[in-house]
């Protein structure tokens, strides 16, 4: 069996991972891949985000399954040109990834079928959209409609933030993502993700779990790809994960209802109001950092699940999950998530790897004259399982205390919300 896997991040070094941990034993290889997946794949060298040239190459290298991490491969269509060929893909075609690709096309299915979000309202121009920010007033929330790596989301809390973020989308700094902008109201509530696999009809909800988007300890700081994450969540209780559920349900449903047929993982992103959970966004994919603590508590082979998921047959499985605990940092280079220098050398991975229920998995880094550098913002994850999240979290921050690479920044109140509201704090 060989399994391609499309990406080069944490979230890759997490698949590559957790499929090498199979009992069908694949042979994997990871397009680009970083200094991580080295290790346990073949990487290949090419530009993920031209879907032709990755269909070239697994036309004359035949693999038995194409899984797509990032949302840029998915949305200019990969799913679609590997259909023609007749490869599997784990990751839903362009119609369905436009989920993610436009945020108004979100808002317009959320509301054709009755999804509970913010409301919202979309503008083409700079004048137009700062007119509505005069009328409505601040806290509120400002995006951009297209793709921006996480970093087009302005949640302004007065009105000169709402005005820069207008700005700074009319003005070029998302490119084409920032030439139509998003503002929607403002909602009061904790946060949390949930993943779900799905075939287009049968759903599976995974762990819960929250990220910390912001770059700076309480919640302070611009907007990230993620510094850090936890599960499980306490802020979710039984009624609430159910609601959850049953609105990433509604949603594969009325997705089917207008002929998308949609495989692979549906993100939530959620926030918790007072009157029950709201859908912040959706992605089309793995979250990053969230699938560094939910795929290592997978017990289910997940060569079976993916398999499973790309063939419409996901009723055959039953999801079985660890009962611990798991907590990741992100270690980023100095300045993310702005400018930031590469080639950086990192020491002390291997010594972090050595303390009990950790795995340090590779983001945005390289192998340069045998010696690891980084190669991104986001350089590292530090993940570690524990039986409670107490112990998780002492063992995360424990095996960060042994890496070092010049710049290195991180937050260090990762999982604190968690033991305060368990009372561990």
């Amino acid at each position: 069996m060989r399994i391609l896997v499309i990406g080069g991040g944490g979230r890759e070094h997490a698949i590559v991972s957790a499929l090498s941990r199979s009992a069908h034993k694949p042979e994997l290889f990871c397009m680009p891949g970083n200094g991580g997946t080295a290790e346990l794949a073949e990487n290949v060298e090419i530009d993920i985000e031209d879907p032709a040239t990755i269909v070239a190459w697994v036309e004359a290298n035949p693999v038995d399954l194409v899984v797509v991490g990032p949302e840029v491969p998915l949305v200019v269509g990969l799913a679609n040109l590997l259909a023609v060929i007749g490869v599997p893909c784990f990751g839903p075609k362009a119609a369905g990834a436009e989920i993610e690709g436009s945020k108004i096309f979100a808002k317009d299915l959320m509301e054709r079928h009755g999804i509970p979000t913010a409301k919202a309202e979309a503008f083409d121009t700079k004048e137009d959209a700062l007119a509505y920010l005069d009328a409505h007033g601040a806290p509120i929330v400002v995006k951009a409609d297209g793709l921006a790596a996480g970093k087009g989301v302005t949640v302004a809390m007065d009105m000169e933030a709402a005005q820069n973020a207008v700005k700074s989308c009319f003005e070029g700094e998302f490119g084409e993502a920032g030439e139509v902008v998003v503002i929607e109201e403002y909602l009061e509530g904790s946060e949390c993700s949930l993943l779900a696999f799905t075939d287009g009809v049968t759903v599976l909800p995974m762990l819960p779990a929250q990220d910390h988007k912001r770059a700076y300890d309480g919640d302070e700081g611009p907007n990230t790809g993620g510094m850090g994450v936890y599960t499980p969540v306490p802020a979710v209780d039984d009624a609430t994960l159910a609601e959850m559920v049953s609105i990433l349900e509604r949603t594969v449903a009325g997705m089917a209802s207008e002929g998308i047929d949609y495989r692979g993982v549906l993100y939530g992103g959620f926030i918790l109001t007072a009157n029950g959970p709201k859908v912040l966004e959706f992605n089309a994919r793995f979250g990053d950092p969230e699938t560094q603590v939910v795929l290592p508590l997978l017990k289910t082979d997940l060569v079976d699940v993916m398999f499973a998921t790309a063939e419409k047959r996901l009723s055959e499985i039953t999801l079985e999950w660890s009962d611990d605990a798991a907590v990741s940092v992100v270690l980023a280079s100095g300045g993310y998530p702005g400018s930031y220098t590469k080639e950086i050398p990192i020491d002390g991975v291997a010594e972090a790897g050595e303390v009990p229920g950790v795995t340090v998995f590779h983001a945005g880094t390289m192998l340069k004259d045998g010696s690891l550098v980084t190669n991104g913002g986001r350089v590292l994850n530090v993940t570690a399982i524990a039986p409670t999240m107490a112990e998780a979290r002492a063992r995360a921050y424990e095996a960060v205390d042994t890496i070092n690479f010049l710049g290195m920044e991180f937050r260090t109140d990762i999982g604190l919300k968690a033991l305060q509201a368990l009372g561990e704090v």
